[in-house]
């Protein structure tokens, strides 16, 4: 039985309209261009404005650009995995409500929640449906309005977090390309440091937690930092020495976007070139679920036919994973649409 792996073939984006500047966060909070800069390397974000609109809102389009790109109908969908730590609602999963935007009839969906980390978490998820013969196509939708959970009076959160929203097709391949291996990490020990305190079955919404302000983004910064910048280089390094990959070898780390100190630290342990590392974070800041999607976008008509890239992310709960694949297409042969 031949080898069959799971391959992006496909990859697309979206954001919203507006962009929330430093200049204008610094008139809502005690802050400045320079504070954020040095501490985090963002300089702008993008904030999903509008009465009702959801994640699904972004989801949907970046799904839709997703088919057209890949001359893909939307009835030949086998399975959607959105994954996200802002659903529209606690039920249905947003992944339905996509599927139902976009017109992905046929298509099996459910959410995926596990923080920062999710995005690789569903790749993972995707590539084991497909290995199984199960499905064909799988969509993973990465995709979170923060601005939803961020708390614009705390600027230790608020400077951080943009919306977005970024998503992959895949499909099988017999050659030796697509997702090569996967380590996904959990240890809910940290959820102490990085979490949301009330909305959850453990402390319902109500009068006292909305005042309390406890349905915002709590995170305590020094610890968090501190597990981030380790995990997210071992298990980076792990992948590199687990397939004998050099440095100069390496065509992309693809980082998740939360701090540039991070990323930095991360390629420095890895002992690659700053020129080989995708950042967007000055852009976009950190859109959870969406960054590592956000950056393939950006950087497609750059993928070459059998690079070898290094997906990696940490995120609350705690969770960390890496993702070490081979890209199946030639990124600038795909028509920006």
């Amino acid at each position: 039985m031949p080898n069959i792996n799971a391959a992006i073939i496909g990859v697309s984006a979206y954001v919203p309209d507006y962009v929330l500047t430093n200049a204008e966060l610094s008139t809502m909070v005690e802050t400045s261009d320079e504070w954020i800069l040095s501490r985090t390397g963002i300089k702008t974000r993008h904030i999903l404005k509008g009465e009702g609109q959801g994640t699904s809102d972004m989801g949907a389009p970046a799904v839709l650009n997703l088919l057209a790109k890949t001359n893909t109908k939307p009835e030949n969908i086998d399975l959607l995995i959105c994954t996200t730590v802002t659903p529209d609602m606690q039920f249905p999963a947003t992944a339905n409500i996509i599927c139902d935007k976009a017109g992905l009839l046929n298509a099996f969906s459910f959410d995926l929640n596990a923080a920062c980390s999710g995005f690789l978490f569903g790749l993972q998820t995707a590539q084991a449906y497909i290995r199984s013969g199960l499905y064909k196509k799988v969509i993973v939708v990465g995709a979170d309005k923060m601005s939803s959970i961020v708390d614009y009076t705390d600027r230790s959160t608020c400077v951080i977090f943009g919306d977005g929203a970024g998503a992959v097709l895949l499909e099988p391949t017999e050659e030796d390309l697509g997702i090569i291996d996967a380590e996904l990490h959990t240890d809910g020990s940290g959820r102490i440091h990085l979490h949301q305190k009330a909305g959850g079955s453990m402390k319902p919404a109500s009068h006292e937690t909305v005042d309390a302000r406890e349905h915002f983004i709590y995170q305590e910064g020094q610890p968090v930092f501190k597990f981030a910048v380790s995990r997210m280089a071992d298990v980076s390094v792990d992948m590199m020495k687990k397939h004998n990959i050099k440095p100069e070898e390496l065509a992309w780390l693809v980082p998740h976007q939360a701090n540039l100190r991070i990323i930095e630290a991360t390629a420095r342990r890895m002992e690659i070139d700053p020129a080989q590392v995708m950042i967007n974070i000055q852009d976009f800041g950190n859109t959870t679920d969406a960054t590592i999607p956000l950056c393939l976008n950006q950087w497609e008509s750059q993928l070459k036919k059998g690079d070898k890239i290094i997906l990696s992310a940490f995120g609350g709960g705690f969770t960390w994973a890496a993702v070490y694949l081979k890209w199946a297409y030639n990124g600038a042969d795909v028509a920006v649409k």
